[in-house]
């Protein structure tokens, strides 16, 4: 009879080779599909930031994943949650490092990450994985270099205008 680690050790093998060619070889239809974000309003400090709003499971998990473009540092995504709790962000498929923010219901920066590295390959998951350590309700996402030109501290505050 062969033992636990004589079966589970290949299987495992076996599972992560499987999930990293889906992840390499995912169809372009896929990829370049156009992902209409609803549009809203919020502000953080004094600055008056335009996002794209992910809200749904769908929205939250496609994200900002594959697109090309870096978004201009006066927009950036939020992703709204129900309630607040500790959320990670995984960098997979993002093309360039962002500043990730998250911020509690009441709008107080609870937890930020700069120019946050995007993962090269499947296998560097704990390099590109970022998670706040306070629980928070809204995550927003931006182009690196966003924290620095609205001078994001952790007084900043976020006032939702319209999501």
């Amino acid at each position: 009879m062969a033992s636990k680690t004589a079966v589970l050790v290949p299987s495992i093998i076996v599972a992560v080779a499987v999930g990293a060619l889906g992840l390499a070889f995912i169809p372009t239809d896929i990829k370049n599909r156009q992902t209409d974000f609803p549009q809203g309003i919020v502000r953080i400090g004094h600055d008056i930031i335009k996002v794209e709003i992910a809200k749904s499971n769908a929205e939250k998990q496609r994200w900002l994943m594959f697109r090309v473009e870096k978004m201009p540092l006066n927009s950036a995504m939020i992703l709204v949650y129900e309630k607040p709790d500790l959320y990670a962000m995984w960098l997979l498929n993002i093309d360039y490092n962002l500043d990730l923010m998250w911020f509690d219901g009441a709008g107080n920066l609870v937890y930020k990450v700069k120019d946050g590295h995007r993962c090269t390959n499947t296998f560097d998951a704990s390099d590109c994985t970022y998670k706040n350590t306070v629980p928070a309700k809204y995550v927003i996402a931006a182009t690196s270099g966003f924290i620095d030109k609205h001078r994001i501290t952790k007084e900043s505050k976020l006032t939702i205008t319209s999501i």
